[in-house]
């Protein structure tokens, strides 16, 4: 039985939670790096020129 359920018991376990928390690390650096700042994005302005031929 563990000391807690957060704590992984065999070296397997711990092995797969290094891993995952490796590939969740991985995954927020990718984010981050893709992620476009709010002041390079321009605010959205419908666009009414469709309306005109009516």
């Amino acid at each position: 039985m563990p000391n807690s359920e957060d704590e992984p018991v065999s070296r397997g376990e711990q092995i797969d939670a290094a891993e995952r928390e490796a590939a969740h690390q991985r995954i927020l650096a990718q984010a981050e790096a893709e992620r476009t700042p709010v002041q390079e994005t321009t605010r959205a302005v419908p666009d009414r020129r469709w309306r005109r031929g009516r």
